[in-house]
């Protein structure tokens, strides 16, 4: 039991690093997916995630696999996506799930066009499907510290973040709050995406927000259970997919969300709040 399951921690620095990676991201990404799953937004932060992808393109061709560059190219790129969506969506007769996706596509299209205009398979590898078994000092600083400060700005501001994502309305009747918690949602959300991109690359660090949060939509109505749940789903995950990872051989990105996603066919089967088999199970005549 030991060498299955604590002694790839306790033997390899590389685990480790992965290891407090996973949970950081777990731990911030987690209570942003469920606000996105309040806001209806689900799809839309896939769309967001490959915003991030051409920004990060024109950091690594200025200076290759640098953090840094990357990290401001990508903040760049999805803060630029998800406002000129909006602007397309309040300034035209298009629907705002719809200019995300014409924003998405074409993002991911020249993403990738960059990437390959310099750099080889294996970088664009990197970009597309992240190194989550080869964080740095720099990378992990990064991932810890974003999500340090998701978890500082939603304690100070969690209300009004909820009100505007439950009853956008009713918050701009009754405060100014509303447009600064959209663009703070926002902000959460790119940055986060950030965080996970250097991972778990642009196509899979959505994951981490939005399977925990939709499984833990099966096991409690309750918001802030419904965080809670989603948190630990996503930190198992993480831990959970490390370890299949290097009992088996396959890549750290895909097993973890596909530990996250079979966490989700679980609940969808299994969960007290909707489950198919608390569906399916009959029930007892109300007695006069």
């Amino acid at each position: 039991m030991y060498d299955l399951l604590v002694g790839p921690f306790a033997e390899f620095d590389f685990m480790r690093r992965a290891l407090v990676g996973v949970l950081a991201l777990g731990v911030g990404a987690g209570p942003v997916g469920v606000l996105m799953m309040l806001r209806r937004m689900s799809l839309a932060g896939d769309a967001m995630a490959h915003a991030i992808l051409p920004g990060a393109a024109v950091g690594f061709l200025a200076a290759g696999l640098n953090l840094f560059a990357m990290t401001i190219g990508g903040l760049v790129a999805g803060f630029a996506v998800a406002l000129g969506a909006g602007a397309v969506a309040r300034a035209t007769q298009m629907k705002e799930d719809a200019a995300l996706a014409a924003f998405y596509l074409i993002s991911l299209a020249l993403g990738v066009l960059l990437v390959s205009l310099r750099g080889s398979n294996v970088d664009l590898l990197h970009v597309l499907f992240g190194t989550v078994l080869a964080l740095d000092d720099a990378t992990l600083l990064l991932i810890v510290s974003i999500s340090t400060l998701t978890l500082a700005v939603l304690a100070l501001l969690w209300r009004p973040l909820v009100l505007e994502s439950v009853d956008p309305g009713f918050l701009r009747s009754v405060s100014r709050a509303g447009a600064p918690s959209h663009l703070v949602f926002l902000a959460l959300v790119v940055t986060n995406l950030v965080g996970g991109f250097h991972a778990l690359g642009t196509l899979l660090a959505v994951g981490m927000m939005m399977l925990p949060a939709a499984a833990a939509r099966f096991w409690t109505r309750e918001l802030t259970a419904l965080v809670g749940v989603s948190v630990l789903v996503a930190c198992v995950s993480g831990v959970v997919g490390l370890l299949v990872s290097y009992h088996s051989g396959v890549p750290s990105g895909p097993a973890i969300i596909l530990v996250a996603g079979g966490a989700y066919a679980l609940s969808v089967l299994f969960g007290p709040v909707g489950g198919l088999l608390l569906r399916l199970m009959p029930r007892r005549h109300l007695e006069a």
